[in-house]
């Protein structure tokens, strides 16, 4: 079951995090806060607008982005497939690159959440995975 967690909370770590250009693309990517606990590879939840969304942590020589967010993991490590839902959450909000958003950490290396800054969300923040069933999963998934 979700728990459910304002921005504002106590337990929630907030971050400074920027809007950016994807690549030489038009498309808005978030560049990743230093401070957060992801390294490249990573997939983690991302609230955006009070959806619950995968994405997976990217690295360049600037450091670590989040070049989209996708309604499931295996969108999430093939991106071409599904709507970006970063991108439309970026077009609703009036964010583009340059532009400041808040990452909150509502689980460390697992769930995070995007928000306009000065704005209060209140986050329902999913219980991670039993480890040995997301491994299993996992092994099914695989195209081997």
């Amino acid at each position: 079951m979700s728990e459910r967690v304002p921005s504002d909370h106590d337990s929630v770590s907030s971050y400074r995090a920027k809007i950016a250009r994807s690549g030489g693309t038009r498309r808005p990517c978030l560049r990743f806060p230093d401070e957060a606990a992801v390294e490249d590879g990573d997939l983690i939840r991302l609230s955006l607008g009070g959806d619950l969304y995968h994405a997976r942590v990217d690295a360049d020589s600037s450091g670590r982005l989040l070049r989209g967010a996708y309604d499931n993991k295996r969108l999430a490590r093939t991106p071409g497939e599904g709507e970006n839902r970063l991108v439309e959450w970026c077009e609703e909000t009036g964010r583009d690159p340059g532009s400041a958003v808040e990452v909150d950490e509502l689980d460390a290396g697992y769930c995070y959440g995007i928000r306009e800054p000065g704005k209060r969300v209140v986050y329902s923040v999913p219980d991670r995975p039993n480890e040995s069933l997301a491994d299993i999963a996992e092994t099914l998934g695989r195209d081997e």
